[in-house]
């Protein structure tokens, strides 16, 4: 396995060749956030806007604000439109369902307006395994409501308030650009098939157009080490991050685990696994393995020489060394890394084991076996595949995945 500083350094060589170099803004697609309104509206299709709102009111719904924050995406969706108008650029709208190949390699950049789910559906569609072209389309979002979303993917939040002057930055080309590494997902078995997936925001059955894998007959050496036949990677890429689990969360996870392709077969019982990249380390990858204040002054506490002098003063800086720490889970969105974390790992009797399993690391690799009930292997949290008791996936990363990206300041 190649250390970290000498696989990005042989990632960054490769980003380059995929790094636009005479980019001209002329075309822009603004793919518009489903609000909770527009949600309620494609449930009940059958109802007047008048009789939906009676209805959510009748279920407790705060209506008001419901059609308040509708109208605050797309005020702000109209002045995006503007503001790339204004600079010369022909726009087009669309949304999540109307997003398709022609579309996405007609524009010059793709711009997602609203929150961070808006931004991880348009990267799924900005994708080598979904475009007409190996050529990349830069994304660049915009937060529609920074002050109820954190929008973390977006730009800064203070080109909400003035969304103009970052499209004339884009114009003008004094911009970085930034690749953003993902997860491609492959499926390991016997006859390269892949399982209907799901829209979790739909709950209906994903029906994408036609992409460009299939099955692939695997080498002598993974088909004997994996003991499966054929490869099929998925059409979708984890922008944050990949999660394997029990679809009910109180069951216990059974999984196994093989690690930058070592000869080690770990076993372990858990919540679920989430193999995060450095852009999703900001998200549920920290959320699993943050630490708080509390938790530090707990552990301190229980030295046995917690009353002394020293320890108190650590005490009194519980929450600084718990930022700090924090702080440290994060790795840069361009890292070529996987960070895998086992949520609630069981340690007890024979589990995990090997004892000396890791709960939490970087690898490059990670081949998973299901022996779960009723799973799912979900990417960043919106597109389910079922997961269960034999089912076996590869999780890696490529450099020519990774997501062109637009970042100012």
């Amino acid at each position: 396995m190649l250390k970290s500083k000498q696989l990005l350094q042989q990632f960054s060589k490769e980003y380059a060749k995929y790094t636009p170099t005479n980019f001209r803004l002329k075309r822009a697609l603004v793919v518009t956030k489903l609000s909770r309104y527009e949600f309620e509206q494609l449930r009940h299709p059958e109802l007047s806007p008048d009789q939906l709102q009676q209805k959510l009111r009748d279920r407790g719904t705060d209506v008001e604000m419901v059609l308040h924050l509708h109208k605050v995406h797309k005020d702000f969706e109209r002045r995006i439109v503007q503001s790339f108008q204004d600079v010369g650029c022909e726009v087009k709208l669309s949304s999540r369902s109307s997003l398709s190949k022609d579309v996405m390699s007609w524009a010059d950049v793709i711009v997602p307006v609203g929150g961070d789910g808006t931004f991880l559906l348009s990267a799924g569609r900005a994708s080598p395994l979904f475009a007409l072209s190996q050529q990349k389309t830069p994304i660049v979002g915009f937060n529609s409501d920074p002050l109820h979303s954190e929008g973390r993917l977006m730009l800064p939040k203070h080109y909400s308030d003035n969304p103009a002057d970052a499209v004339s930055r884009i114009k003008s080309g004094d911009f970085k650009w930034m690749h953003r590494s993902r997860v491609r997902t492959t499926m390991l078995g016997s006859n390269g098939k892949i399982p209907e997936p799901t829209d979790l925001f739909r709950h209906t059955e994903v029906k994408m157009e036609q992409v460009s894998t299939a099955p692939e007959i695997l080498d002598q050496d993974m088909a004997h080490k994996y003991k499966a036949k054929m490869k099929r990677v998925l059409p979708y890429l984890a922008l944050n991050e990949v999660f394997i689990g029990e679809h009910l969360s109180a069951r216990v996870s059974h999984l196994q685990l093989v690690l930058d392709h070592q000869d080690v077969v770990n076993k372990t019982k858990c919540s679920g696994l989430c193999v995060s990249t450095g852009t999703g380390s900001t998200s549920w990858h920290t959320s699993i393995n943050r630490i708080t204040s509390r938790d530090v002054d707990d552990l301190l506490r229980s030295l046995p020489n917690g009353n002394s002098k020293n320890v108190m003063m650590l005490r009194q800086n519980a929450e600084e060394i718990a930022q700090r720490y924090n702080q440290g889970l994060l790795f840069a969105p361009d890292d070529p890394r996987l960070c895998y974390s086992i949520r609630e790992q069981i340690c007890v009797g024979v589990w995990p084991s090997p004892k000396t399993f890791k709960e939490r690391d970087f690898v490059q690799t990670v081949f998973v076996k299901s022996h779960c009930i009723d799973a799912n292997l979900v990417i960043d949290g919106s597109i389910s595949f079922p997961f269960n008791d034999g089912a076996k996936a590869l999780l890696e990363v490529h450099p020519e995945d990774a997501l062109l990206t637009i970042a100012l300041d």
